[in-house]
């Protein structure tokens, strides 16, 4: 098994392949209650979450698992300096996956080097949000039967949402796929993201009016305010 730190490390086709799975889970549930049984899932959550490490944990559980949890930094031993790497070692010992949220951009990926289970990215301060991705994409594909072939516009915080930058990556694989962007000019998307896009030569647009922009959307992505990655 491999960790998934990045949307990207999933092809288009494994993307597909989990789509296809989720669906089965949710057509069959008692087809899969018992396939993690007997193994344990590691949450470390570093930064407040309500809904995505409920998820991870419900999910463990409704798949015949179990779950250790850590739901805050100053719970666990990094209060008492113990770094990242230390502790994906340490709970190497104790779960068979770890899935962990960060304030700090890398900290999963450094976690997923030093630890000898698979680690997923639950959120990686402003820069990453696999699963988030994953789900968002089953929705998608459940509402409009299809990935690719549309207009996508993203509204809100995208300069901080992780969770608008792993799902530009992963979309941006997908044919005839159009974003619009919309946001205040304090908060639009990063350069790497709109470098990334010129460079795959995929059509976007920024501007402020969300209004003018609803009509030539599929889809709408809105987003909150990431108050907390403010620097003043």
């Amino acid at each position: 098994m491999r960790s998934l730190i990045d949307i990207l490390d999933l092809t288009t086709q494994e993307i597909d392949e989990l789509i296809a799975t989720a669906n089965d889970i949710i057509a069959n549930p008692k087809k899969y209650s018992e396939i993690c049984h007997g193994k344990k899932l590691a949450t470390l959550f570093y930064e407040p979450s309500t809904r995505t490490r409920l998820s991870f944990e419900s999910a463990m559980y409704e798949l015949g698992g179990y779950v250790l949890s850590v739901a805050g930094a100053d719970s666990s031993s990094a209060a008492k300096g113990e770094s990242v790497a230390d502790t994906a070692k340490t709970i190497s010992c104790y779960a068979d996956i770890i899935a962990m949220r960060h304030p700090k951009e890398g900290a999963p990926l450094v976690a997923s080097m030093n630890a000898t289970i698979p680690v997923i990215n639950a959120g990686d301060g402003g820069h990453n949000h696999p699963t988030q991705t994953l789900t968002d994409l089953l929705t998608i594909s459940r509402e409009k039967g299809r990935l690719g072939n549309m207009t996508v516009g993203f509204c809100g915080d995208l300069k901080f949402g992780r969770t608008v930058h792993s799902l530009i990556s992963a979309l941006s694989r997908y044919e005839g796929i159009k974003f619009v962007l919309i946001s205040p000019d304090e908060l639009k998307v990063p350069s790497y993201v709109k470098d990334a896009l010129e460079k795959k030569g995929i059509e976007y647009s920024q501007t402020t009016d969300l209004l003018s922009a609803l009509p030539q959307l599929d889809i709408l992505y809105m987003t909150r305010v990431q108050r907390e990655r403010f620097f003043s």
